[in-house]
């Protein structure tokens, strides 16, 4: 990919360096950004993507290398120091960018009450927030009237003076994006922006960020949804160890882009969810199926020796539909069929009866035990859920234990002195490698794993995904991942999933018709 040229940038980095201790979180980065540009940052986990978000708006500082903003330096000290400065930024988390108590009115116009904008509510000389005053003298009509303009601007309709905490999250962002835009920023910055908004409220704000685009603010963009990076980037900057390492204009390549994000060719990837494996008959079937009143109806099917990756961001819904097949929850509507009969677990227990088990996304909330507990070893930690069938009358067969542990260490090459070690006291990447091993201790006919590779490093990773791959056969297996480098790791298709249901649109954006497919 080539990288596009930018005249006249409104903001500029070079030379971006960034250490934690040992860790190169950025290495000489450069970046820059024109007006009316929204660049997407592209990159796997810890390519340097929020430090560069942080150290841009001031969150932290830069060990070495310059920045400039409209062709002056540019070193934040602080995210105020940065706003007042034309860098408004809106994070994903916004719990320390809001005051539940207050009102939406006073939430609205925090930064100017305090002097934190360059631009706002006036009230005579005594409150211009140029020169850093405080307006909590400015005349209440004053006051309301600026809340007002700034909630119209996202399309906030509410009452105003009720507490910002009554407002649902995706509203509550929407008044610290209202917020941003009030500094008339030359520079704004959306780290997953729509993360949590629905479809309609993220429609609402892919047109805002058309406006402001047009009119010559520049917009750095954040997001694993595809949706937005399709809809709203005219350009992308590919990150990889800490710096850019390919840029790309719209319309973009996204498989060229993931190459260069991952560093090496992806894997085939089918996407197509109507796709036969071997012609063999699905052991899993879910039809219209809905999770909650709120999402739309979707299909899937998955074959005997397939793995379907199910990816899709934070939020997305995943873990929901992994419990609703286990049993832990309840659809809304719609049908599931296990090996061609109904599937309609009552309890998590019905489902390991019937060989459908869960690896859970939290493995210590989930799965795992504590020191204290009995079964905190290698070989209780396997045996437990079988508890019934591994049993003679009151007494649980430890050489059966022990013999499942002694197979799964060899088959998930788990490094251990041997299978009566405690779980707390082995590493990230060999807990979760028991927990996997755990349900492969009984042959299932659908295994569920929820974010199997987090936490562990890249060595443990493909140790895991050998494993599933040789181990497939005679099951279906769906992994819920949010990492797209992980799912094309282990997975023969991949299916994109967002709001609570299949989006195959996103599918067509992120690949080609050979091997198409979020982060």
């Amino acid at each position: 990919m080539s990288a596009p040229r930018i005249s006249a940038p409104i903001f500029s980095a070079r030379a971006i360096d960034k250490r934690f201790g040992a860790t190169v979180a950025l290495s000489h980065l450069d970046f820059s950004i024109g007006a009316g540009e929204v660049v997407a940052l592209m990159g796997a986990n810890g390519a340097g993507k929020s430090t560069f978000v942080k150290i841009v708006s001031g969150v932290q500082g830069a060990d070495a290398g310059a920045m400039q903003l409209d062709g002056r330096p540019y070193a934040p000290a602080s995210p105020l120091a940065a706003r007042k400065l034309g860098v408004a930024t809106v994070h994903q988390s916004i719990a320390d960018a809001v005051v539940p108590t207050s009102s939406i009115a006073d939430n609205l116009l925090l930064d100017e009450l305090c002097g934190g904008v360059s631009g706002g509510v006036q009230s005579g000389a005594r409150s211009d927030v140029k020169s850093g005053g405080r307006n909590w003298w400015a005349p209440r009509g004053a006051r309301r009237a600026r809340a007002r303009e700034l909630a119209a601007r996202v399309g906030l309709d509410a009452d105003l003076d009720a507490p910002l905490g009554t407002l649902a999250l995706a509203a509550q962002q929407r008044v610290v994006l209202a917020r941003a835009l009030a500094t008339r920023p030359r520079l704004l910055i959306l780290d997953e922006p729509t993360a949590s908004l629905s479809a309609a409220e993220a429609a609402r704000l892919h047109a805002l960020v058309d406006t402001l685009r047009d009119e010559g603010v520049a917009v750095l963009l954040v997001s694993h949804r595809l949706a937005d990076l399709r809809r709203l980037a005219t350009r992308v900057a590919v990150l990889r160890d800490g710096r850019v390492v390919a840029q790309q204009p719209a319309p973009i390549d996204f498989d060229a882009a993931l190459e260069t994000m991952i560093g090496r060719p992806l894997p085939p990837a089918r996407i197509d969810s109507d796709i036969e494996i071997n012609n063999t008959r699905p052991i899993l079937q879910l039809n219209q199926l809905r999770l909650t009143d709120r999402t739309a109806a979707f299909d899937l099917d998955v074959r005997d020796g397939e793995i379907v990756a199910v990816v899709g961001p934070v939020g997305a819904g995943k873990s929901r539909l992994a419990q609703t097949i286990f049993g832990a929850s309840r659809a809304f509507a719609g049908e599931m069929r296990l090996d061609g009969a109904t599937w309609r677990p009552r309890t998590p227990g019905d489902a390991i009866r019937a060989g459908v088990f869960l690896a859970g996304e939290d493995r210590w909330r989930t799965s795992l035990f504590p020191d204290a507990v009995p079964f905190a070893s290698i070989a209780g930690t396997l045996g437990f859920p079988f508890l019934p069938r591994w049993s003679r009358g009151v007494f649980v067969s430890r050489e059966r234990e022990r013999a499942a542990a002694r197979a799964a260490i060899d088959a998930f090459g788990i490094r251990c002195s041997g299978p009566d070690d405690r779980l707390p006291r082995l590493s990230g990447g060999n807990q979760q490698k028991v927990l996997l091993a755990r349900w492969h201790a009984e042959p299932a006919r659908v295994l569920l794993l929820d974010e199997p590779f987090q936490g562990v490093d890249a060595g443990a990773r493909a140790d895991i995904a050998a494993t599933l791959r040789r181990e497939a056969p005679g099951r279906a297996t769906l992994v819920f991942v949010s990492d797209l480098e992980e799912a094309h790791e282990v997975a023969d298709r991949i299916v994109y999933f967002d709001r609570g249901a299949l989006d195959r649109g996103a599918h067509e954006a992120l690949h080609t018709a050979e091997a198409i497919e979020s982060s």
